[in-house]
């Protein structure tokens, strides 16, 4: 048993795909079935199931997965305490971020931390909030910017970066753009756009409608709050969204305060307890841009708001 097959093993266990895996592990696919398959044989027992578009584990997988995490986690362990002993740090992040993310004081950070520290492998993904925090919780992602509903998700340290009210994003001429203010029982009466299930401001949206028993249907979603823009403009309904997401499309939409939605989405950067040296790192270099952002280049600049927090996702 090596510990590459471990790390493959571990692969396609999160990705439930041998292809995803191996992009992921920067191998060819055959060459991460080749060690599964060795591994497999090591022990004594299949450790995926192989029908179907995914890849699922079996009760071996399954029992065999906690330990093949904390055998990795500890060989990194062994690492981390020696590269202290000599002062370097050194080692491999993962960064996961809000799809469609578009806050540049995270990118800022990331290449401030890479410049200092360019020893350390970051790997950067995108996903819905809900997931995020699942990996976060399950050891396999080290720090995450979230957006969850009200408060940032319990059992996780966060550094709060926005938090701002949903709007009803109306397009020009629709029956709702003279109303000085809209109700949920409002929206129930037409189209509305939104962000997919997972997402902070799909939560508080779906939990506001849930608390006063209205039921809005959602014609059109998409995960880029540019997107959801885009089709309310288009007249495909009313769109769900942030006071700054909808700053850029001014004058194509007006925004109305939603009366019975009293929850705020916040955007946070989120991470487990940890004494990783290039986390605590990478955190100060966050704390750093987002307390002193960089500003823009004239040639960059955007629309006040275009570049603000994604809440969304």
């Amino acid at each position: 048993m090596e510990l590459r097959q471990l790390e493959y093993f571990i692969a396609v266990a999160e990705e439930e795909n041998f292809t995803r895996a191996a992009e992921r592990v920067h191998i060819s696919q055959s060459g991460v079935s080749s060690q599964i398959r060795q591994l497999e044989h090591d022990l004594g027992a299949p450790l995926f199931h192989r029908s179907g578009r995914n890849t699922g584990l079996t009760s071996a997988g399954r029992a065999a997965l906690r330990h093949a995490r904390s055998a990795l986690a500890a060989v990194d362990a062994v690492r981390q305490a020696v590269d202290e002993v000599n002062g370097l740090i050194r080692g491999r992040l993962v960064v996961g971020m809000v799809t469609a993310c578009t806050v540049t004081p995270l990118f800022d950070a990331l290449s401030a931390f890479h410049h200092h520290h360019p020893g350390v492998e970051i790997t950067l993904l995108e996903d819905t909030s809900d997931r995020l925090v699942e990996r976060l919780r399950a050891g396999t992602a080290d720090l995450a910017l979230v957006s969850t509903p009200g408060t940032p998700p319990p059992g996780l340290e966060a550094y709060e970066i926005i938090r701002e009210p949903l709007v009803a994003a109306i397009p020009t001429n629709h029956p709702l753009s003279s109303a000085p203010e809209v109700t949920l029982a409002d929206l129930a009466r037409h189209s509305v756009v939104s962000l997919p299930t997972g997402t902070g401001i799909r939560k508080v949206f779906d939990d506001a409608c849930a608390a006063a028993g209205v039921h809005v249907e959602i014609a059109f979603q998409a995960a880029a709050p540019s997107a959801i823009a885009d089709l309310a403009i288009r007249g495909l309904g009313v769109a769900i969204l942030s006071e700054s997401m909808v700053a850029q499309h001014r004058p194509h939409l007006t925004t109305r305060t939603i009366t019975d939605i009293h929850t705020q989405p916040v955007l946070s950067l989120t991470w487990p307890t940890t004494d990783n040296p290039a986390l605590r790192q990478l955190l100060h270099h966050c704390h750093t841009a987002f307390t002193h952002p960089t500003p823009p280049r004239p040639e960059t600049q955007k629309t006040p708001g275009q570049n603000e927090s994604d809440l969304g996702s």
